[in-house]
C-alpha cells in the first residue's frame, strides 16, 4: 500500500515502505566519497622560520627530507604570507585574506571590530571542511592559535576550535607557543589532556609526530583507500628555543663565525641554487633603529660564545622538524602512498627579532619592557642550560636577520623579511619533474592561494554555503598551472598587507611598503616604492623617482583595505582592548582537589597586576594512602561529612598545596618536613621562605601585595597569624605564569627544579579541602600595564 499522506519520516526515503518488509524495498544513504585516485594532502606549517633556514633555500642545517622533496618537487622562491602567525593560519586554511577572515592580528586580543574578531566567522569555510565534504579524513596536530585566549577554557564556546572547523581529530596546543619539554596545556580533539607529569625524554615535536602517524595508521587499519588531509602545524620554531641534546650536539661550534658570515654564506648558496638572479644585492645587516643587529666582530668573546649557542639550539630544532617530516614520508612509503600524496612545506612568517639585540635566558621577562634598570630581562643562568628543559631562551635578532637572508626586517613587518618564506611542494604522481624543469618558480604567490591550489590539484569542488549562510569567496587563486609549468605567469597580480600599522601593496612587480613608528600617526604611512623584479631584496626606494606609481599603489592599498575589512586602523593600545565581560575572570574562585590544571589565561587574570590572596583550607577528610596510591591523578572528594572532626595539618602530611607556573616563572606553596614553604620563581630567579607548621593548622593564607616597580611582597599567615614574609619579588606579568594553577600537586612544568628533582610532582598527602583565590584591586598604573601587555602579547604570539 502507498505511504499515507499523514505519515512522517519518509519524505527523503528513496526505497519503498509498506506495512511489512515483504511489501518494502530498502534504501541506504551514504556519506560523501572522494573521487577515485584522489591524492592525500599533507601541509606542514612551521612557526617563525625564515626564508633561508632549510637546505633547499640556502641553509647549512641538515634537512635531507626537504632536500629530497625539493629535488623531486617544486620550490616557490617568491611566495609571501602575512607578517604574523594567526593571520597566516587563517588565510592558509580559508583561502581568504586575513582581515576578511577575522584575523587582522594574533588571537591574543579582542578590540571589537570585524577584521579583528579573532575567531572564524560562521560564513568562513575552511579547507578541512571542504575536504571532509569531499570524502577525506581530516587530521590536525600542533599549534592552532585560531581561538581567542579568553575562549581556551572548557566553559567557553568552541566554534573556532579545530574539530568544529572540519578536522575529525586534533592533538596539540591552542596557544601561540609552548614549552617543548612540559607544554602548559595540550588538547585532544576538544578536551584538555589532564597531564600531571610528562615522561622522561618527552619532546613536543616527537609527541606531535607520533600522534600524526597514529592517525594515519588508524585510518589505514580500517580503510585502505580513503584519502586524508594532515595539517601538521609545528610549535617550532617559536620560542622558547629548546632542542634535544643530540640535535644540539650536531651543530656545536658551527656558528662561531657569527651571523654576518652566516648571512653571507647563505646568500651565496641561494645565488648558486638559482633562487635569485645574478646581480641581486644583499644588505649586510639591518641598521634601522629598533631593528638593527650589531656587527658580529664588535661583540665581546663572552657574547659571541653565548650567542652562538643560541643558534646551535635553533639549528637543532630545524633539524628535528626535518626528522619529523622524514618519519611521515617513511610511513607513506611503507604504505605505498608517497607518489600520490601532495606534500606542502612552508612557514607562517619570517624569522623573529623577539629575542632583542642580546637574546635572553629568561624568555617571558624579555617581553615585559619595564622602565626599571633592575628588571630581569636576561637572568644570567649557566650557559650549559641553554636549550634544555630548565630554561626558556631566545636568540638575539642578529640570528633572525640571518634566518631571513637575503631580506631586511623580521616577523611583524610587511617587508620581505617578515612575509617572504620558503615553500616546497611535492607530488610525484601529479607534478612530475621533467628533465629541463629546474623546479624553481619565481612568480608571485600568496598564502591565500594554497587552499584553492590544493583543491584544484585534487579536482575537488568547493561548496558555496556554510551552516545555511553564503560562504565567503576565496581571495586566493589557484597556482596549479604555475606548479605544472615553469613558463606559466602568476594569476595573483596584486595583494595588500597590513599589521599593527605596517603596510604593503604588491601589483605586477611593484611593491609599496611602509614601516610604522609606534609614536607616529597610524594613518600617515611613510611609503617606500620598490621594483622587486630588479630589486627583490627591497633596497632601493624609488618613490621620489616614480611619485605617480607610488600614489597609484597608495590609492590601491586604501581601496583594498576597505574591501578586506582592514579599517579601522588600531594603535597598539587599541588592539589590546578587552571586552568588559572578561572582568569575571578576576572573580574569586574556589578550587577543589582533583580539579584539572586551570587554563593559563584564566589563571593569570586572578593575579595580574593586583593584590591577591590564596587560602588553603586543610579541614577536609584525611584519605587513606590506598585511595590514591594506584592513581595519583585521581580526583578526591575531601569535603568533611556531617559530624566528622576536621583533620587539619598532622605530622607526616606533605606535598604541594597549590602551584602556578613552571620554570619560566611561577610560585608554589608546599609542606615538607613539618614546614610550610612559599617559593617564588621570578623568571628563573628562585626565592623561598618557610616556617614550622603547628599540628592542627586549619588554614594557610598567602597574601600578595603590589609594590612599586612591578614587585610583590608576600606574607604567609597560619590560622590568621602572620608568620613569614618574602618581599621585593618581581611580578609575573605579560605571558607569565605560563602554566596554569594546579591544586594539591605541582603539575606539568616545575616551579622549583630542586623540588621536582627531589620529590617529583609532590602530590599532597594530607587533608586539603579547597584552595581559594581572592583577587584584590589592580594596583599597577594603567600606562605600565598597557606597555607590558602590548609588547608581551605582540612578541610572544
Amino acid at each position: 500500500m502507498p505511504v499515507p499522506p499523514h505519515a512522517r519520516g519518509y519524505a527523503s526515503f528513496g526505497g519503498e515502505a509498506g506495512r511489512t518488509s515483504a511489501e518494502s524495498t530498502p534504501d541506504w544513504t551514504y556519506p560523501p566519497t572522494a573521487p577515485a585516485g584522489a591524492p592525500n594532502i599533507v601541509v606542514v606549517l612551521v612557526d617563525d622560520m625564515g626564508y633561508s633556514d632549510i637546505g633547499p633555500f640556502g641553509s647549512e642545517i641538515e634537512t635531507p627530507t626537504l632536500d629530497r622533496l625539493a629535488a623531486q618537487g617544486v620550490r616557490l622562491s617568491n611566495y609571501h604570507t602575512t607578517p604574523l602567525c594567526s593571520p597566516s593560519r587563517a588565510a592558509l586554511l580559508t583561502g581568504i585574506n586575513s582581515h576578511r577572515a577575522g584575523f587582522g592580528f594574533v588571537a591574543n586580543a579582542d578590540p571589537g571590530y570585524p577584521g579583528l574578531r579573532l575567531e572564524l566567522a560562521d560564513d568562513v569555510l575552511t579547507l578541512p571542511e571542504i575536504l571532509r565534504g569531499n570524502g577525506y579524513a581530516t587530521y590536525a596536530v600542533g599549534k592552532w592559535h585560531l581561538v581567542r585566549d579568553a575562549t581556551m577554557n572548557p566553559s567557553a564556546h568552541r566554534d573556532s576550535w579545530p574539530t568544529q572547523r572540519g578536522f575529525d581529530r586534533y592533538y596539540g596546543s591552542l596557544e601561540g607557543l609552548n614549552s617543548f619539554y612540559y607544554p602548559n596545556q595540550l588538547v585532544s580533539d576538544s578536551s584538555v589532556v589532564d597531564v600531571e607529569e610528562y615522561p622522561e625524554g618527552y619532546y613536543l615535536t616527537d609527541d606531535l609526530t607520533d600522534k600524526a602517524l597514529s592517525y594515519i595508521k588508524d585510518l589505514r587499519a580500517h580503510d585502505a583507500e580513503k584519502p586524508f588531509f594532515l595539517y601538521f602545524a609545528h610549535v617550532a620554531m617559536h620560542g622558547p628555543l629548546q632542542a634535544k641534546a643530540e640535535d644540539q650536539a650536531k651543530y656545536r661550534g658551527r656558528y662561531d663565525q657569527g651571523w654576518d658570515e652566516l648571512r653571507r654564506r647563505r646568500f651565496a648558496e641561494q645565488l648558486a641554487q638559482g633562487l635569485f638572479p645574478p646581480g641581486t644585492e644583499q644588505k649586510p645587516r639591518n641598521t634601522e633603529p629598533g631593528y638593527e643587529a650589531a656587527e658580529w666582530d664588535s661583540l665581546t668573546a663572552d657574547e659571541r660564545r653565548r650567542y652562538a649557542k643560541y643558534m646551535e639550539v635553533y639549528a637543532g630544532m630545524v633539524d628535528s622538524i626535518d626528522q619529523s617530516l622524514g618519519r611521515i614520508v617513511d610511513l607513506l612509503e611503507d604504505l605505498g602512498e608517497l607518489d600520490n600524496t601532495i606534500i606542502v612545506f612552508t612557514s607562517d612568517n619570517g624569522g623573529t627579532a623577539e629575542g632583542g639585540p642580546e637574546g635572553t635566558r629568561s624568555y617571558f621577562a624579555e617581553f615585559a619592557h619595564v622602565d626599571d634598570p633592575d628588571w630581569v630581562g636576561d637572568v644570567a643562568h649557566d650557559e650549559d642550560l641553554i636549550g634544555t628543559a630548565k630554561l626558556g631562551v631566545h636568540y638575539p635578532r642578529g640570528w633572525g636577520q640571518a634566518s631571513n637572508t637575503p631580506f631586511r626586517f623580521y616577523k611583524g613587518q610587511t617587508f620581505a623579511g617578515g612575509v617572504r618564506v620558503p615553500l616546497v611542494v611535492s607530488w610525484p604522481k601529479g607534478l612530475p619533474r621533467t628533465g629541463t624543469d629546474p623546479g624553481i618558480r619565481h612568480e608571485y604567490a600568496y598564502v591565500t592561494d594554497l587552499a584553492p591550489t590544493l583543491l584544484d590539484l585534487a579536482g575537488l569542488d568547493r561548496p558555496s554555503v556554510r551552516n545555511g549562510l553564503p560562504a565567503k569567496d576565496f581571495d586566493g587563486v589557484s597556482a596549479a598551472e604555475l606548479l605544472r609549468d615553469q613558463a606559466a605567469p602568476t594569476r595573483h597580480t596584486e595583494q595588500y598587507s597590513e599589521m599593527t600599522g605596517h603596510r604593503g601593496f604588491y601589483r605586477d612587480g611593484w611593491k609599496l611598503l611602509s614601516l610604522h613608528d609606534s609614536d607616529a600617526d597610524i594613518d600617515a604611512p611613510n611609503w617606500q616604492l620598490f621594483d622587486v623584479r630588479a630589486d627583490p631584496t627591497e633596497l632601493h626606494d624609488l618613490s621620489e623617482q616614480y611619485p605617480d606609481k607610488a600614489a597609484e599603489l597608495a590609492a590601491a592599498w586604501d581601496e583594498s583595505a576597505w574591501a578586506n575589512t582592514v579599517f579601522p586602523l588600531l594603535t597598539r593600545a587599541d588592539l589590546f582592548r578587552r571586552r568588559p565581560e572578561e572582568a569575571r575572570f578576576a572573580a574569586p574562585v574556589r578550587l577543589l582537589p582533583g580539579t584539572p590544571t586551570l587554563e593559563r589565561y584564566r589563571s593569570q587574570r586572578l593575579i595580574a597586576y593586583r593584590d591577591f590572596t590564596i587560602t588553603a583550607d586543610l579541614t577536609g577528610v584525611r584519605q587513606p594512602a590506598a585511595a590514591t596510591a594506584g592513581d595519583p591523578g585521581a580526583a578526591r572528594d575531601t569535603a568533611a561529612p556531617a559530624g566528622a572532626e576536621p583533620a587539619g595539618f598532622q605530622l607526616g602530611d606533605e606535598g604541594v598545596l597549590v602551584a602556578h607556573g613552571d620554570p619560566l616563572g611561577g610560585y608554589l606553596l608546599y609542606i615538607e618536613d613539618g614546614e610550610v614553604v612559599l617559593g617564588v620563581n621570578s623568571y628563573g630567579r628562585y626565592a623561598a621562605v618557610g616556617v614550622p607548621l603547628p599540628v592542627g593548622t586549619r588554614e594557610i593564607t598567602v597574601r600578595a601585595t603590589v609594590e612599586p616597580r612591578l614587585r610583590w611582597d608576600f606574607t604567609i599567615q597560619v590560622d590568621g597569624t602572620p608568620l613569614a614574609e618574602l618581599t621585593d619579588q618581581v611580578q609575573l606579568v605579560g605571558m607569565a605564569p605560563w602554566t596554569g594553577i594546579s591544586v594539591g600537586v605541582d603539575a606539568r612544568g616545575p616551579v622549583s627544579w630542586d623540588l621536582r628533582e627531589r620529590r617529583g610532582p609532590f602530590r599532597y598527602t594530607g587533608a586539603l579541602r579547597a584552595i581559594t583565590y581572592t583577587p584584590g584591586p589592580i594596583q599597577v598604573p594603567q600606562r605600565t600595564i598597557d606597555a607590558v601587555e602590548r609588547e608581551a602579547e605582540y612578541a610572544a604570539e
